[in-house]
């Protein structure tokens, strides 16, 4: 299974496109909504999550967890106990942990990314404290994935399709969701 966190203020291409992506690749995907039951991105689009944090559990069902950036969304996933728990979690049990655009400076503040290659978006390479900046669109380094920002919603969707299941399986979607002819 994988936890999305979404907190007021999140960016919206973040969130969807891997959610969308890791769905088409047969993942079991639950939206979690931190601190509200209607959650409100970043340009006032409202999403009604899938369960609330209050009623979710870390359990070895849990497969990876993913931070979808934007501001304030960022801020508060930080200030969010269920989201520093799961993090935590992830961290303890080798379960893998995504962030995108600034949310990977909540990684970079809890010293996950000591000695591993990172990325953000531009401007929060401050935060990755201990990290190998490497400004690449995706970045994967162990058990962490990061990305630089909305542009790169798709490829980093993509990149955590494969590593739940498999190059094959990310390649048929990629070539899917293809546009021809524009």
């Amino acid at each position: 299974m994988v936890l999305v966190f979404l907190a007021n203020g999140f960016e919206e291409t973040e969130a969807v496109a891997p959610i969308d992506i890791l769905r088409r690749n047969g993942q079991k995907v639950v939206t979690v909504g931190i601190g509200e039951d209607v959650i409100t991105s970043s340009h006032g689009i409202t999403v009604v999550p899938d369960v609330t944090e209050i009623d979710i559990a870390m359990s070895s069902e849990i497969d990876m967890i993913v931070l979808p950036g934007g501001m304030p969304g960022t801020l508060n996933l930080e200030k969010s106990r269920t989201v520093q728990d799961a993090i935590d979690y992830c961290a303890q049990n080798g379960k893998y942990i995504a962030a995108i655009c600034a949310a990977p400076s909540v990684l970079g503040r809890k010293g996950l990314l000591k000695g591993k290659k990172a990325t953000c978006f531009p401007g929060f390479e401050d935060f990755l404290e201990g990290a190998e900046f490497t400004g690449a669109p995706v970045e994967h380094d162990g058990n962490i994935i990061t990305a630089r920002g909305a542009g790169v919603a798709i490829e980093f969707g993509l990149k955590l399709a494969e590593l739940l299941s498999d190059k094959a399986a990310s390649d048929k979607i990629k070539e899917a969701m293809r546009c021809v002819g524009a």
